[in-house]
């Protein structure tokens, strides 16, 4: 047996097995809050306690919610409900959380470097926001040249979607309700489109297409697909809330649009 692997054997002997099970409970809540699948969030809390050897471990994860417990001789040891409230994603958050669980059960690193580590992740900021603007526009013109858009209106809905999505960071920035974000985002959108449609330009303009496209940077579409990925995966609750908290937001984006709509057609006598 090499120094190295005697090292490792005594690092797992003296561990506290409650420090290494708040460190799994710590990575499972900052997985699930960046928006990571269930069956990604157990794996990590298995792959922690595997490596240090705690075997009778019971976690029970939901959406917004994480619950674990575990046993030592037949005797609890550890028992902890943690409350992760709906957020944003940020899968390079993830991906890191992923990796270290790997080192850990691996042994390349020891559970005081976890932690350390494990802080500095958290602390990862989102992409710029200059960034996250341009890839909205980018995303609202291609939208719109998809459904069929031409150039003109594949450029109109660039800047729609830019404009757009300055108001969702200043929503960030002001801790306004996801509800008004959406609402306003989707009338926003649906002035601005409405407002370019009018314009005279050498080709037609179609306000439909420009707030279709428009509004897709805007559409929780990664959530959708993992609580569809956790349905699958028989974590039907969770999926269940994260299917009703993305259909909300469709929602909250049609009020804006269909009071946005509603406004311009009455103000207009009805014709669009």
């Amino acid at each position: 047996m090499t120094q190295i692997e005697n090292k490792m054997i005594q690092s797992i002997e003296e561990v506290d097995k409650r420090e290494v099970l708040q460190l799994a409970v710590e990575m499972a809540r900052i997985l699930l809050k960046n928006g990571a699948e269930i069956f990604r969030v157990e794996e990590t809390i298995a792959h922690v306690c595997n490596y240090y050897e705690i075997d009778c471990v019971d976690c029970f994860i939901l959406s917004n919610g994480i619950f674990v417990t575990a046993e030592d001789g037949g005797k609890q040891i550890f028992a902890k409900v943690k409350h992760v409230p709906l957020s944003s994603t940020h899968l390079g958050i993830v991906t890191e959380i992923n990796n270290l669980s790997r080192e850990i059960e691996s042994g390349k690193i020891m559970l005081h470097e976890a932690s350390a580590q494990l802080k500095k992740i958290e602390k990862i900021p989102p992409k710029r926001s200059y960034f996250r603007v341009l890839a909205s526009g980018l995303g609202g013109s291609c939208f719109c040249y998809l459904l069929g858009g031409n150039l003109w209106e594949s450029v109109a809905a660039f800047l729609i979607a830019t404009i757009a999505y300055l108001l969702v960071l200043f929503s960030e920035k002001n801790k306004l309700p996801r509800i008004m974000m959406n609402i306003l985002g989707g009338l926003l959108i649906t002035i601005l489109a409405l407002f370019i449609a009018r314009i005279p330009l050498p080709v037609h303009v179609s306000s439909d297409k420009l707030i279709i496209g428009s509004i897709m940077p805007l559409i929780p579409g990664l959530a959708f697909v993992n609580a569809i990925r956790d349905i699958a995966n028989s974590d039907f609750l969770s999926g269940t809330i994260r299917i009703i908290d993305s259909l909300l937001v469709f929602v909250y984006i049609a009020i804006g649009v269909g009071f946005g709509l509603s406004v311009y057609s009455q103000g207009l006598g009805g014709i669009l």
